[in-house]
């Protein structure tokens, strides 16, 4: 219980100092922006980068609803249909993320979408387990391997030189790698006698890496179709930018990563552009985090709101 206590203090502060040291960040970097010049920006941005990133965004959070049908198989209950699985992941993965709460709030919405089906708290538990697994194995999968490809973008973020980062990427590969040894067999299992969850085999490992890779690779290429030629910014650059922003985010706790993720965009992408890449970033969060959670709230309304009924019904 001690330990548990320490291990929760721990995170708190770790959450405190990130989200602390980027609003800081972040207030350095808006020093003298002309806010008018940022909405003149966004109205230069042309309709068809708009429907590129829209349509990127949605390729991501299709790809995001694997996440629950791949943990669904990994439990025992491949009986579920797809369509379930699609949408307990995108009520829950939007709406947690855009509260900060992200798994008490991701556990509750799952609950609510899959106890018709017999799936209780402690299958929920197992599901929201595997699904962050997926998550950060393919977030440290793609963040490794952009900064081998990239390792000057990082460092204008965490300040390291680029020979350190590349010594990181290849320490984060060698932990996926002894990851996967260890799971190859199949017969792995994480947690107690009260509760315990299947780890995924090594060869579907291969499967969360890809989903995630899929996942945070279109969503980097929503933002990146949004930034204009004239900044001269890379594809490989915003990926690994675009990485490290998200996973600073969600360590944060913050509501969307606020602060967190823009300030790490803003600094490792930012410059003589700043008032661009602004615009850039207000579009992106719109797209990506706006939208999505208001269509995430209406659609698990409207599920509540149908059950109710059919229960007034049957009463």
């Amino acid at each position: 219980m001690r330990a548990r206590l320490s291990w929760g203090w721990l995170g708190a502060i770790l959450s405190i100092a990130i989200a602390t040291i980027a609003f800081m960040a972040l207030t350095k970097a808006l020093k003298g922006v002309d806010f008018a010049h940022v909405l003149a920006a966004m109205q230069t941005v042309q309709p068809t980068s708009i429907a590129l990133s829209l349509s990127l965004v949605a390729i991501s959070y299709g790809s995001l609803t694997l996440y629950d049908w791949l943990a669904l198989q990994m439990i025992g209950r491949g009986d579920i249909p797809f369509r379930i699985a699609a949408l307990a992941n995108f009520t829950s993965y939007p709406i947690s993320h855009g509260t900060g709460a992200v798994l008490l709030v991701s556990s509750a919405v799952r609950y609510r979408i899959y106890a018709p089906h017999g799936i209780g708290p402690a299958g929920v538990a197992r599901i929201c387990f595997l699904t962050g697994l997926t998550f950060w194995l393919g977030n440290l999968t793609a963040l490794a391997l952009s900064t081998l490809h990239e390792p000057g973008a990082i460092s204008r973020i965490d300040q390291l030189s680029p020979e350190i980062n590349r010594f990181i990427a290849v320490a984060i590969l060698v932990g996926i790698v002894a990851y996967v040894a260890w799971t190859w067999n199949g017969m792995r299992t994480l947690g107690g006698r009260n509760w315990s969850v299947p780890v995924p085999s090594g060869r579907n490992v291969f499967f969360q890496i890809g989903i995630g890779l899929v996942d945070l690779g279109a969503a980097a290429l929503a933002m990146y179709v949004l930034i204009p030629e004239t900044m001269d910014v890379g594809v490989a650059q915003v990926i690994v930018v675009f990485i490290a922003a998200t996973l600073l985010g969600f360590a944060s706790h913050a509501p969307a990563g606020i602060g967190v993720f823009d300030a790490t965009i803003l600094v490792g992408l930012g410059g003589e552009h700043t008032e661009k890449l602004l615009a850039v970033l207000l579009l992106f969060r719109l797209f990506y985090h706006l939208i999505p959670f208001v269509l995430s709230l209406a659609l698990f309304g409207a599920v509540e709101a149908y059950r109710n009924v059919n229960r007034r019904k049957l009463a």
